[in-house]
Order: C-alpha cells, then structure tokens, then sequence
C-alpha cells in the first residue's frame, strides 16, 4: 500500500520515474511547526539532483564541460525527497531559491529578483510553488534561505539599477571561455544580455535587444570611454562607484576588509565584496520590502527561513523583519546562520575578544548588554557554531573532552533547545581550520551524529554526509584553477541515479543516522526535554533529557571507542528500557541510580516508560 501511494504521489505531483521500492513512504499530515521537533536535511539545490537537463547553465568561471554550475534543480530535487524522507528527516533546507546575478552565482547568494523564482532552476512543468507542493506532499516542510543583508551588484530588478556596462562589450585580461566563446555576456540569451533591469536608463536599454556580439561603439556616459577596446580598466563592468548608489537602499561605507572582522559597525554596514552591495536593512524602505517578501513566500508554503549571512545584519532589523513575518505565520520556523570569526561567546568568556554583538547567541536576545544575555527572546533561533568549533579537538579525534564545558554556556542563548546544531555547513567542515569535508575515520562521524541526535538542539545535516560524500575535500575553492568537481559542492546527483541509489541507501552512515531519526521521533524528551545531570569524560558523555516533568524522561550515555559501561546517579524511580538494545531494567526509589553497557562507538538511550527497542542493529548503534 505504501509503494503504491507513493507512486500515485509521485506520478500525480511530479510527473516523474518514481524510485526502488525500499524509498515508499506513506503522505504525512503536516503539523505545526515547532523548529525543537524538526530534523533538518540541508540542500545546494544547483548540485542536488539534476530533473531537467534543459535549464542546465555554466557560470562564467571555473568551467568545466558536462559539470553546468546549475546542474540540480526544483524537479530532480523534489524527485528525492523520498530519498530524504527515508532517511528520516522531517524539513528540507533550501538555498535561496529566487534568481540571482554574478560570476559564480549557483549557491544562490547574491539575489538579482526576490520576486522571481530562478530560471536555472525551473523548468517549464515545473517551477518553485510545484516544488512547496511537492514537499508538503511527501510530509516535509520547507525553510527557504533568505539573504536580507546584500543583493548582487546589478541591483534589484524593477526596483534599483546600478551603474554598470552590458558584460558583452567587456574586452580584458578576463577571457570568455566555452560557452561564452567571445564576450561573457549571458550565452542562453539570444542578445548576450545578463542584465535586463527595466529601472535602467535609456542608454542601457537600448542594448537589450540588439548588438549581441558588443562590436559597439557604446560610449559610456559616466566616463566618455568608448567600448569595445581591449585593456581598458574593467572597474564599469564588474565594479561598483558606490557614491552613485542611493542611501535609502544601500550603505555607502566602503568594503569589507579582512582586517575589519571584529567591528561591528564594518561588518554590518560595509559591502562583502564586489558581487555583494549592502543594503540599509534599518530603513523602513528595505524592513517593508522584506516584510512583504515573506508575507509572499508564506502565502507559497513556505514553512521557516534560514536567514543567511545574518553576522552581517543588525539584530534588531532581523526582530523587526521576523515579527512582521510571524504576523503572516505565528509558528513560523525562522534561524540566523551567526558565523563568529572566534569561539562565539564573546564577551560572556572572560578576555573575549570578539564583540558579543556579532556572536550567535546575541541574536537570540532582545536585550542590550553585551556582558549579560538577560531574559528576553528574541524570536530567532541561531546555529550553534560553538559546539561546532569545540568539534575539532573532540568529536573528530574519536572523544568527547570539552563539549560539557560548551554546555555550561547554554545559559547565553534564550531558547538553547532551538540551537541548531552541525557537523558541516555550506562552505564549512569539523576538521581544524573548517575548511574541509570530515576526513577522519566514519566512526567518529557516528559519534558526532550520536551527540548531536540526543543532546539539546535541532540537527541539521548537510546533502551528502550520509554517504561520506567528497570526504577531505575542500567546501570551497583554494586555488584558482579549482573546479566544482574537486570540492564538497561536486554534484551529488550521481549518487541519486536509480541504478546506484540502493548503494547510497545501504552506506552504514545512512543506514545510522535514519536510525538515529527514528530514535528521535519516537522519544519526545530527545527534541522537547531539557538537558539535566551531565558529565562527560574522555572516552564518553552521560546525561538526561527530562520533558514536561518527567512526561518523557530519557538516560543517555555515549561511547566513544571502546565498550564501557556507564553508570549516571540521581535519576527518577522506574521502568526504562534501552531503545538500541531493547535491554529493560527497573531503577529503585533507593538508589536511583542507572548503570548500563554501551558498546564502542553506540549510544545507550534509556527511556523511562519507553517503546523498547526502535529500529535495527547497525554498525554503530547496536
């Protein structure tokens, strides 16, 4: 029955082959959104799943023939969610999904139209809205990437143009390669033309639709210079005279330098670089624009928003725009991605040196002092880079040493349930530096999804981890001549294909965190209780997770490398039983103390009252 629903699924909403028989789920009804509930699988959708190989599309660098940049899309995304659904997730995080502009645009960071739905990634059966219907479907809700603090540098079409040359008159050091072939204007574009913005003045216009080839003459009105002609200073075509730009929508305070991390105020009002021109998110002109941006993308489907780069933001301008977006949604799901350059506490640690202003639990608070976090909350929850950081000198060396002095700061964040917690992240890996996928043995993968699964917070999973998928590679570019294919964000579709997807499927680290997925949402204390009575030592960490007084109650204990046997004192009285190993025992009002075996590398999760054992022995958690 479950097959044959998810083929009418399937062949009703998308149109699609639908996938072996081992991915049948049956439709979910969705349920108000509480972030603390949700397991997140985090998606590029450019480098997902390919649906449509007609919207293909190869940005103007680092190309590399049959690897198009824009190579997945919202139809061979939504044609693996029951891929993502077999794994256990209950959301699906995307990259902003609206059309973007620039020289490498396929993470979809550098947005060009938020009212329209990327090109590249549409198809003409199948577009962003067919995708939220999709998903809903299938039982996932959707948390869309949002970018609120920078748009590319051709502006905002039909609202704001920036001074800039048609790229097909650009002749320079910068040469056009397949399938530009002889200027770097837009090769699917019958005119060459990349920016068609109707707030651009005559002159501009008058381009669109004519000289594909740029054999000119133009003559630039700003600086009299005639193009084409090769050599010139290519600062008309890729950069941007910010003294041109207007105050009502964007900062006029220079660019962002390396040296200028740990200033708030460059950091929040400066441009990121050259593809990246700030906007005045505390005008009221930029607030409302958001604010009706996401009363459209709820009134889509949408379920939550991660808010991206959101460092680079004022906190209140983002509790302004998320208490607009909750009028349109009160449960709507909404989380900062806060990269600290430090540790991320700032100055709650004692000699912090870096602004508490710029740290993620900052933006969890509605209070102002930088010394003490206070009692308000803000409304958004924040991904939590600490314990991420503390990964390169614990989980990724096969121990725990040093989480448990992470969890003494829990106090910072307003809601520390609502942490949203990883192992990787976009352009970022657990090993020392964090520039890299985990290269390290699967086995300490595990333990870190067994942490992460049972301890407070919310896990989100980056596409791929579950397979090792580019393991010690890049996840982002190093070296100039670096491709797409030799980082973290290769296409994974490859993986995906129906003729190998039962392998990806049958891969351990699959295999255990799907368990870990059902642990989870069968235990409510592991996504709602709070985290009680810890300790941790080298080779393991124990503690509790305690719902609504005692209405779910769960005993963890965690193993790293060896077998051990783990004793956690001061529990409550009663029946537990273990739901890796379904073992049962009774803790006496007298003693009130547990004490269990844990195998090397497996968890032990002792349910009070509990289901018994939940899913299937694996490598790991046995």
């Amino acid at each position: 029955m479950a097959g044959k629903l998810r083929n009418l699924i399937l062949a009703a909403v998308l149109g699609l082959t639908a996938l072996p028989a081992s991915l049948a789920q049956e439709a979910e009804i969705i349920v108000p959104a509480d972030i603390r509930c949700e397991r997140i699988y985090s998606v590029i959708t450019s480098r997902f799943y390919d649906g449509d190989t007609e919207n293909n599309f190869y940005n103007r660098e680092r190309i590399q023939k049959d690897d198009p940049h824009y190579r997945g899309d919202f139809k061979g995304l939504a044609s693996r969610l029951a891929y993502i659904k077999e794994l256990g997730f209950t959301a699906v995080c995307v990259t902003p999904p609206v059309e973007n502009r620039g020289a490498l645009d396929f993470m979809g960071f550098n947005a060009y139209d938020y009212e329209t739905f990327e090109p590249r990634l549409s198809s003409d059966d199948f577009k962003w809205q067919d995708f939220i219907d999709a998903a809903k479907a299938q039982g996932l809700k959707v948390i869309q990437t949002l970018v609120v603090n920078h748009v590319s540098n051709y502006g905002i079409r039909n609202h704001y143009f920036i001074s800039r040359l048609p790229l097909k008159f650009y002749r320079g050091p910068i040469k056009a390669q397949w399938p530009y072939v002889f200027n770097l204007g837009n090769y699917k574009h019958p005119y060459r033309m990349d920016n068609d913005n109707p707030c651009a003045p005559e002159w501009f216009k008058d381009l669109r639709y004519r000289d594909p080839w740029g054999a000119g003459p133009l003559k630039d009105p700003v600086t009299g210079a005639v193009f084409p002609a090769e050599n010139l200073h290519p600062e008309r075509f890729f950069g941007t005279d910010e003294k041109l730009l207007s105050p009502e929508w964007f900062h006029r305070e220079g660019w962002l330098r390396p040296d200028e991390n740990l200033t708030v105020s460059r950091v929040q009002r400066a441009h990121l670089d050259d593809n990246s021109i700030d906007l005045v998110t505390d005008s009221w002109k930029i607030r409302h624009f958001f604010a009706a941006l996401g009363k459209k993308y709820i009134g889509m489907g949408v379920d939550g928003f991660r808010i991206q780069f959101a460092r680079n933001t004022d906190r209140r301008d983002l509790i302004y725009m998320v208490e607009m977006w909750r009028q349109f949604k009160p449960d709507l799901i909404v989380f900062a991605d806060v990269e600290p350059v430090l540790e991320g506490f700032g100055r709650l640690v004692a000699g912090g040196k870096e602004p508490s202003e710029l740290c993620p639990w900052w933006y969890s608070r509605n209070e102002n002092n930088p010394m003490d976090p206070g009692v308000q909350n803000s409304g958004i929850a924040v991904m939590d880079y600490p314990l991420f950081k503390a990964f390169a000198t614990s989980v990724v060396n096969g121990h725990f040493t040093g989480v448990g002095n992470l969890i003494k700061f829990d106090g910072a964040y307003a809601d520390p349930l609502t942490l949203v917690t990883f192992f990787h992240n976009f352009d970022l890996g657990p090993e020392n530096g964090n520039l890299t996928r985990f290269s390290g043995d699967a086995w300490k993968a595990a333990n870190a999804y067994n942490l992460l699964w049972t301890m407070r917070g919310v896990p989100m999973l980056l596409m791929g981890e579950e397979i090792e998928f580019m393991k010690g590679m890049p996840q982002k570019f190093v070296l100039p001549t670096d491709l797409l294919s030799a980082t973290g964000k290769a296409y994974f579709g490859g993986n995906l294909e129906e003729s190998v997807i039962e392998e990806a499927i049958a891969h351990p680290l699959f295999q255990h965190v799907r368990r870990l997925n059902q642990i989870r949402a069968a235990v409510p204390a592991l996504s709602l209780g709070s985290l009680e009575n810890g300790s941790e030592f080298v080779s393991g960490m124990s503690f509790v997770r305690n719902f609504n007084n005692a209405e779910s109650y769960a005993v963890i204990g965690l193993s790293a490398f060896i077998d051990q046997e783990i004793t956690v004192s001061r529990v409550l009285p009663g029946d537990y039983i273990d739901a890796v190993t379904g073992a049962a025992q009774t803790v006496a009002t007298s003693t009130r103390s547990l004490t269990f075996s844990v195998k090397g590398n497996s968890a032990g999760v002792w349910v009070r009252n509990g289901p018994g054992k939940i899913g299937e022995d694996g490598t790991w958690l046995r």
